[in-house]
């Protein structure tokens, strides 16, 4: 089902796309507390330069991948955050998977030896692909905030330890 598709490097002019895959995700508050999509300068700001991908299929971007910082402390310098879409439309056909073994592997050859992920705990799909790449998980976090609707919402914590030599 994913020989058709193409995962590279995502590129400035992938926003508009990656823009749109994020904004499905806000209505209903299924995959992340915020409620608007972040401007591209601010986007880009918070999130790592290396290890962002996109997955295209027949030109367009129907899924992407990014890794941002879990701190600003030099100590923690290989340890990220993934953050991973898909388009509705292409949801299931394994693009996530995909996706998200080729951040893993890029994110060890950029000196990252840790990734974590916050899921929400009724996101199965998500799981499934994290533990598919071997995230294992390693607890929640009980009431951490609120979704756009006023409700205290639980996340789990999934964590990917690099297989990178110290």
């Amino acid at each position: 089902m994913t020989s058709d598709i193409i995962i590279r490097e995502m590129t400035a002019r992938d926003w508009d796309d990656v823009k749109r895959i994020y904004e499905q995700a806000l209505p209903d508050a299924s995959a992340t507390f915020q409620t608007q999509c972040a401007p591209y300068p601010e986007w880009d700001e918070k999130h790592c330069d290396t290890c962002r991908f996109v997955a295209e299929r027949d030109g367009n971007v129907i899924g992407w991948c990014a890794l941002s910082p879990t701190s600003p402390m030099p100590i923690y310098s290989g340890v990220v955050e993934v953050s991973i879409y898909i388009d509705r439309d292409f949801s299931g056909l394994g693009i996530g998977t995909s996706l998200l073994s080729r951040v893993c592997e890029e994110s060890e050859k950029n000196g990252y030896w840790c990734i974590y992920s916050s899921i929400f705990p009724e996101n199965y799909g998500s799981i499934r692909i994290h533990e598919k790449c071997g995230f294992r998980k390693i607890g929640y976090r009980e009431k951490i905030a609120k979704d756009r609707f006023g409700v205290w919402r639980d996340t789990v914590l999934y964590e990917r330890r690099s297989k990178i030599v110290f």
